[in-house]
C-alpha cells in the first residue's frame, strides 16, 4: 500500500519519463509535490524503491526507472496500469532449499494471486521461520515478478525506519543473491531466519536493521544464505 504522496510522486515520475525519456530532477519533484525540501523526496523515493515500484539505475545522473504501477488507482492512473517506461523485469536465481520451504511459481490471475504464508519472521531478534504451508495470502498479480514468491508476517520493530512494521505481511521473491542495500530474508547458520538489509563488506556479510535500537550483525559468508528479497508489503488497519 502506498501513501498518497508516494503515489503522486510515482505517477509524476512515470509521466515525465514517458514524455521526455528522462526522470525529473529532485527540485522538479519537490515543486510538483509542493514539498519544502528535497529530503522529503529522498524519503519518498526510498519508500517506493523498498516496495519494488521504483529502481535507481547506478552510475547515471537522474537515473530512476519505474518498475511497475500500483494495482489500485489514486491519482492520474488506472488500476493495474503498467509502467510506461518499464524496461526492467526482476530476474530470479533459484537457490538452495534449506531454510524456508520452496515458494510457489505464481501465474497471475485476473484479480489476485495466492501465495503461501509461511508464518512469522523476526524483524528484531531472529527466529526460525514457521513451515506451516496451509495458509495463503492474496496479493495483486502486478506486485509479482517472475519466479517463485512467498509471504511472511513480520514480528518485531527492527525495520520500522524502512516502513516495515510489526504485523505487516511482506512479499518475498525467492533468490539466492542480492545487491548491496537490498532488504532480504537471510538464513543464518542454517537455523535462524531474519529480515534485514544486506551489506557485503569484503569477506564479511552485514545484516543491517533499520532501527537505531538494534545493532548490525556481521557474519562470515558461509554463515548466511539468502532466501529471497523484499518486493512488496501488505498492511491491514
Amino acid at each position: 500500500m502506498l501513501t498518497r504522496k508516494q503515489h503522486e510522486l510515482l505517477v509524476y515520475i512515470n509521466d515525465r519519463i514517458a514524455e521526455s525519456g528522462v526522470s525529473p530532477s529532485f527540485d522538479e519533484m519537490k515543486d510538483a509535490l509542493n514539498l519544502r525540501s528535497k529530503s522529503g523526496i529522498h524519503r519518498l523515493i526510498t519508500g517506493l524503491e523498498e516496495r519494488g515500484f521504483l529502481r535507481r539505475l547506478p552510475h547515471r545522473a537522474r537515473a530512476l526507472e519505474v518498475v511497475r504501477m500500483p494495482e489500485t488507482a489514486a491519482v492520474g492512473t488506472s488500476p493495474g496500469t503498467p509502467a510506461r517506461n518499464n524496461k526492467f523485469l526482476p530476474s530470479v536465481i533459484d537457490g538452495g532449499r534449506t531454510g524456508l520451504p520452496a515458494g510457489r511459481q505464481v501465474e497471475a490471475a485476473n484479480d489476485t494471486a495466492a501465495l503461501p504464508l509461511y508464518g512469522r519472521i523476526a524483524a528484531g531478534t531472529p527466529i526460525e521461520a514457521l513451515r506451516d504451508t496451509s495458509h495463503t495470502v492474496e496479493v495483486p498479480p502486478s506486485m509479482l515478478g517472475r519466479g517463485e514468491h512467498y509471504a511472511l508476517e513480520v514480528d518485531g520493530d527492527s525495520m520500522v525506519e524502512a516502513g516495515i512494521m510489526d504485523g505487516d505481511t511482506v512479499v518475498i521473491q525467492r533468490c539466492d543473491k542480492a545487491d548491496n542495500g537490498t532488504i532480504v530474508v537471510a538464513l543464518v547458520d542454517e537455523a535462524e531466519v531474519t529480515l534485514k538489509r544486506l551489506r557485503q563488506r569484503g569477506n564479511s556479510i552485514a545484516l543491517e536493521p533499520a532501527n537505531t535500537k538494534y545493532k548490525t550483525r556481521i557474519f562470515h559468508p558461509d554463515q548466511v544464505r539468502i532466501q529471497g528479497r523484499l518486493i512488496g508489503l501488505i498492511r491491514q488497519f
